[in-house]
């Protein structure tokens, strides 16, 4: 969805998990074009939405049109620069991916809207299969459990129509060979 192939990355704390969605954002932007340039910046903050707002201004004003942000409250100011942007310049290519619920309701200006979709945390599935897995006598306690993309723990939001078919096309094969293991998603930026 690139126009400009320079988008950008958000992270609140420098942590292992943040840093998990940086990984898994930078190999799925390496795997659709290895030309697009991704500017990793975090706030040390997931509460400062004034972190947000001009960490989002300096990568837009570096030619990005799209920013990931994985940040909490602080990405509410990577929406507020994003939706500053398009009510003074309704023409401006500016997207937002929001994270963890559907963030499409963040993103409104006016009759626009920034919000390209949300990588979202299914924590409804986590809590039923572990519920039902408590009710069977099945508990796992002391282990950790993951869900990925074959559990449906993790998925994009609606896009409300702003992923044109042809790219949503895409999505779904490689969540397909995510899903079936075909393709490796990394945890760290190291692997």
């Amino acid at each position: 969805m690139t126009e400009t192939k320079k988008i950008g990355f958000v992270g609140g704390m420098d942590i292992p998990v943040i840093e998990r969605f940086e990984a898994g954002f930078k190999e799925g932007v390496k795997a659709v074009d290895e030309s697009i340039v991704v500017d990793a910046q975090y706030t040390g903050a997931f509460d400062k939405a004034e972190l947000g707002k001009s960490t989002a201004a300096l990568m837009y004003d570096s030619g990005a049109d799209i920013v990931f942000h994985a940040a909490g409250g602080t990405g509410n100011g990577v929406f507020t620069e994003a939706k500053e942007r398009k009510e003074a310049n309704p023409d401006e290519n500016v997207w937002v991916i929001g994270v963890d619920a559907d963030q499409y309701d963040e993103g409104q200006v006016g009759d626009a809207n920034v919000t390209l979709t949300s990588v979202l945390k299914r924590v409804d599935q986590a809590v039923l299969d572990i519920s039902n897995k408590a009710k069977e006598g099945n508990f796992p306690g002391g282990e950790t459990t993951t869900y990925g993309l074959a559990d449906d723990g993790v998925g994009l939001a609606d896009s409300r129509g702003a992923i044109p078919d042809d790219v949503m096309a895409k999505i779904d094969e490689y969540k397909e060979k995510i899903a079936s293991g075909e393709v490796t998603v990394p945890e760290t930026l190291s692997e």
